[in-house]
């Protein structure tokens, strides 16, 4: 046989023959193991798929048998937009025989080891690609290993509630009647309080202080008040040395009346009402 002015024999024909159709076969071959792994009728958007296939475990390829132990740091990155080249980089490319480019998804055989134990998981992980190559939509297999990805958080202890029961100083004792400016007594009674405040020294945490008025007046003004009174003994217990910063302070109007007083001439009625006009202090220290 003649080709391009060369002869060759006819057994080198028939060993050509016969080499290129063992290639052919073995294309063949791998383009139907490769339709055989991957899912149907895969979006353009790469989001879903007509039907999700999950190729056998055991059909790796060889440099991939057994599956492989994925960096759990690295796994966490993988996010949608990254392309082919990028999620290669984080977690290698696909374990299967579906091709790398032009194809719409790769798969994974992912192992992860029980902390502490040699008990192993083994998953099965799915990309989807769009159009443009790159990742959209991620699967596992089963579910529950997404759960693997988790980061183990801190175990924060309740926070602790204060029980103390909040100490409760009489407005009128502290304050002229419809006035929020601290009287001589008042000052006197803060003295001691800031006394006992200081003891506490770093273990101190918080001091809260609420005020509160009677229901004499409107909402928007008794808030007022009461707001104003309870930065008055705030202002007064950090001038005495109690740190501003742990002090905190509310005002609450009418609300939560400790006293219910039917309507009276308005002396009785404000002499009646007396317990309800007050300044509660929750001192939060550690034991």
């Amino acid at each position: 046989m003649v080709i391009a002015g060369m002869s060759i024999p006819i057994q080198g024909v028939q060993f050509m023959r016969t080499h290129f159709k063992g290639i052919i076969a073995a294309s063949i071959s791998l383009v139907l193991a490769a339709c055989g792994n991957v899912s149907h009728d895969v979006t353009k958007d790469g989001h879903s798929a007509g039907e999700l296939v999950w190729p056998a475990p055991d059909s790796v390829t060889p440099m991939h048998k057994g599956g492989t132990f994925p960096s759990l740091v690295n796994l966490r990155q993988v996010r949608a937009a990254l392309n082919k080249q990028q999620l290669s980089d984080l977690i290698g490319y696909p374990h299967f025989s579906e091709g790398v480019w032009g194809v719409h998804e790769w798969n994974y055989v992912f192992n992860f080891r029980k902390p502490g134990t040699d008990e192993v998981t083994v998953c099965e992980y799915k990309v989807l690609f769009d159009d443009a190559g790159l990742a959209r939509s991620f699967y596992w297999k089963p579910e529950s290993c997404a759960a693997l990805l988790d980061e183990a958080k801190p175990v924060t202890p309740p926070a602790e509630v204060s029980t103390a029961v909040p100490r409760v100083l009489s407005a009128d004792a502290l304050f002229a009647f419809d006035k929020a400016e601290l009287s001589l007594a008042g000052r006197t009674a803060l003295d001691a309080l800031a006394v006992e405040l200081r003891g506490h020294g770093e273990k101190l945490r918080a001091v809260n202080i609420a005020g509160y008025t009677d229901r004499l007046g409107s909402d928007a003004y008794n808030h007022d008040l009461s707001l104003r009174r309870a930065h008055a003994v705030k202002a007064y217990l950090e001038e005495q040395g109690v740190p501003g910063e742990r002090i905190s302070a509310e005002g609450f109007g009418a609300g939560d009346p400790v006293k219910n007083c039917p309507d009276s001439a308005r002396a009785q009625l404000i002499a009646c009402l007396a317990p309800n006009r007050r300044v509660e202090v929750r001192i939060d220290s550690a034991k």
